[in-house]
């Protein structure tokens, strides 16, 4: 339908060859692109959706606010898993269509994963003594596309991997290739573990001092799902009493100073 428009938002922008895809897509339909990238305030993305057909966002937060005032919206795209930052009964109340894509950013995310434990393995590449990862043990809570992924990089990589996730049978995990645990508690025995669950009422601050004073000697844990599944306040407490502890995380914890002072020249170490 001529004279459409697509509204790309995102706050963190796509990489430029996505973008140009993007673009790609739109003008063989018909439609419009509009971008609003790296944006800064709230009120850009206000006046940025009054006029959009359709919207294409990252983890940008589509609340009730955005969907009053988008006036002609018919539908919001997230690039990525889960709908935690989309109002759906909102959506809902307007009839507008919400939409994920999950799995399509798994191997990026599982990348991601393996290059934050080489720079902690190795310490930031000070010219200091590191480790390797072969025979370490990973273990995955939750098996869904971007954890299998990252077990699938793992096994390149020599290691070992363990994965719990309620929602998967163990049959399943083990033709995956992993070894099923019974239990979150028991996924924190093992040196790495890496979150990939959605934020629920379940898993909101679920990761908590408890579990990570479990860990073994050089305990990590790595963060690429919702850092609200993490108890932040209690990580400080762990790197305080646990001073090998790491924790490797694709979005700043909201107390990041706090640890940068703690850990001072082991920040982008042990804190990455």
């Amino acid at each position: 339908m001529p004279g459409k428009t697509v509204l790309l938002a995102t706050e963190k922008a796509f990489a430029a060859e996505a973008v140009g895809k993007i673009e790609q897509v739109c003008k063989a339909a018909g439609y419009e692109l509009q971008k609003l990238e790296n944006y800064k305030s709230k009120d850009e993305l206000l006046k940025a959706v009054a006029t959009a057909d359709a919207m294409i966002i990252r983890s940008d937060i589509v609340d009730k606010a955005v969907v009053e005032k988008a006036a002609q919206l018919k539908i919001v795209v997230r690039a990525g898993a889960g709908f935690d930052n989309i109002d759906l009964p909102a959506c809902t109340e307007k009839r507008i269509v919400a939409q994920n894509t999950p799995g399509q950013n798994a191997n990026a995310v599982a990348e991601l994963v393996f290059g934050m434990m080489l720079t902690s393995a190795r310490n930031n590449y000070d010219g200091s003594s590191g480790f390797e990862l072969v025979n370490r043990e990973l273990a995955l809570y939750g098996f869904g596309a971007v954890a299998r992924a990252v077990h699938k990089l793992a096994q390149g990589f020599g290691m070992k991997t363990f994965a719990y996730d309620p929602f998967i049978p163990k049959e399943a995990i083990s033709a995956g290739g992993a070894t099923p645990v019974d239990s979150i508690p028991e996924l924190f025995t093992h040196q790495y573990v890496s979150l990939h669950v959605p934020l629920t009422d379940e898993t909101k601050e679920s990761i908590n001092k408890e579990l990570l004073m479990k860990m073994p000697k050089g305990g990590t844990l790595i963060n690429t799902a919702r850092h609200e599944v993490v108890h932040e306040g209690q990580i400080l407490e762990v790197f305080k009493e646990k001073p090998d502890f790491c924790y490797l995380s694709d979005v700043a914890p909201k107390n990041a100073e706090e640890i940068k002072a703690l850990l001072g020249d082991k920040y982008m170490k042990r804190a990455i």
